[in-house]
């Protein structure tokens, strides 16, 4: 039938933000959050509970952009307000950042907390001394000012806090924004971009709240979703094709993201952008870090009708971050090993000029080959047993220590080997590569993109090739690491240098 057939038609119908149709045709719809008090079963659609209308961050679109992180607070639960962080003003996160591929562009970040931080491009091919990593820190009160050439694909990358052994504490905090890129290739495709319309950015979290209604943030789970920020969201959508830029921006949490009917959607983007074809899913596994976009029909779906995004985490493998029995203490959740609710959809009428098919053809990608790799590398997960930090092949990290070498301009093959109590998130700067082989099976079409974050289950190695071009540096290092932020600011980071 027309819902999963790819090419099929439906039968129905300088930084500044934006509040119109900007010249990529990307528009701002922006809503506001209403706040409020999550109620009821997170696992369960209650049409008496109390609903949060989803914040759509603010839009931000040209070449130059300035970005504050300051300390602000939000009502999140009745009682008192949390304590939180936030970019321009904002109460949590910040806005999204608008680039096209090959401008250059220069931004301006000024830390207006009371600690250091950075600001790391996550997913960007640009000189490691502007990547934002550990190196680039930015002390309380100082301003760092960045700037590259966008030399990424298309696609939904994002900001963040990589400051070290603080990560955790200003994630969870609510620091970071998303970042689209547009380029001619998906520009001149027929997909949903009209932001915040059907054009949907959700940024997946879930958070523990104190006796004081402030976030626990040596936490490793949240008891209690938040979706851009929003407690309980929903939003309301047009009777068509809608696009989700989906990111998980957990501490260690996994998602394992499908629809409460069953319905088939398509992934037409990972990580680096588009995929060749679209890959109808009834299921989308995110660790921690990896973003996936994917198209949704809701043109059969009347006005009024409830549609609900979940995440089945219920009876997973052990290893699977949030799939643990326990309800509450360290490694606890009151959504552990469940089925839940990430977003209630309310459906609306279609929109004018609404899409109403899938693309066929979304990208001519040619990816690399185990055969393409001049060098190859074995990076092993470690640690001392259950309850002890995760290291890689033995040894934490030090900023005085280079862990590889890379040649300028090699193909390499990189073969990440997880043995050890649980599954990660690894992901690494300066790179997009390409999957090549899992020792658990085949590389699953969801995964046969572009990636810049893999999951590495317990007990798999998984190996990928990318070449590392461009950008060379004998004193400059890229990293890395586990995005699982509490593994990453405990030591489970290396850092490489291409020369």
């Amino acid at each position: 039938m027309c819902a999963v057939a790819v090419g099929c038609s439906s039968s129905s119908p300088a930084s500044t933000s934006t509040a119109v149709v900007d010249d990529g045709g990307l528009a701002d719809a922006s809503s506001t959050d209403a706040g409020g008090v999550s109620s009821g079963d997170p696992g369960t659609d209650d049409p008496a509970a109390s609903y949060n209308t989803l914040h759509i961050p603010e839009l931000l679109t040209g070449t130059s952009f300035n970005l504050t992180l300051s300390a602000s607070t939000k009502a999140l639960k009745s009682g008192a307000a949390t304590a939180t962080y936030g970019y321009n003003g904002a109460n949590f996160w910040g806005p999204t950042l608008v680039f096209n591929k090959g401008d250059d562009v220069q931004i301006s970040v000024k830390n207006a907390l009371s600690e250091d931080t950075t600001t790391h491009w996550h997913g960007f091919h640009i000189p490691a001394v502007m990547d934002g990593g550990p190196h680039q820190v930015i002390a309380a009160g100082a301003t760092w000012s960045p700037s590259f050439k966008v030399m990424n694909n298309a696609g939904t990358y994002w900001y963040h806090p990589h400051l070290h052994e603080s990560t955790q504490a200003q994630l969870i905090h609510g620091a970071g924004g998303l970042i689209i890129i547009r380029d001619p290739q998906e520009s001149a495709l027929a997909l949903p971009r009209t932001y915040g319309v059907d054009d949907l950015p959700l940024v997946l979290t879930s958070r523990r709240y104190l006796a004081s209604n402030q976030f626990d943030t040596t936490a490793v789970y949240g008891d209690e979703m938040l979706v851009n920020g929003t407690a309980r969201p929903k939003a309301t959508l047009p009777s068509q094709f809608v696009r989700m830029r989906i990111l998980n921006a957990e501490t260690e949490r996994a998602y394992n993201l499908g629809f409460a009917d069953g319905r088939t959607f398509f992934l037409i983007g990972t990580d680096g952008g588009l995929v060749n074809t679209p890959v109808a899913l009834t299921k989308k596994v995110l660790y921690v870090g990896e973003r996936a976009e994917i198209l949704v029909d809701l043109s059969h779906d009347a006005a009024g009708s409830v549609v609900l995004l979940k995440s089945f985490n219920n009876g997973l493998t052990f290893g699977f971050p949030g799939g643990e029995p326990a309800q509450s203490g360290n490694f606890g959740s009151q959504l552990n090993n469940k089925d839940f609710d990430v977003l209630r959809i309310e459906v609306s009428a279609a929109t004018a000029g609404a899409i109403t098919s899938v693309p066929a053809t979304l990208a001519s990608n040619t990816y690399w080959t185990a055969a393409d790799a001049t060098n190859a590398r074995t990076i092993t997960i470690t640690d001392n047993g259950p309850g002890t930090p995760f290291k890689f092949d033995g040894a934490s990290y030090d900023a005085n220590t280079v862990n590889q070498n890379v040649a300028l301009n090699a193909i390499e093959k990189w073969t990440i080997t997880n043995n050890r109590t649980f599954d990660h998130s690894f992901h690494i700067h300066d790179v997009q590569f390409a999957i090549v082989s899992r020792s658990g099976g085949a590389v699953p079409d969801d995964e046969k993109g572009w990636k810049d974050t893999v999951r590495v289950p317990l007990g798999e190695s998984v190996s990928f090739v990318a070449k590392f071009d461009d950008f060379a540096s004998a004193t400059n290092p890229f990293m890395y690491h586990c995005h699982m932020s509490n593994h990453e600011d405990e030591g489970l980071m290396g850092q490489f240098l291409v020369k």
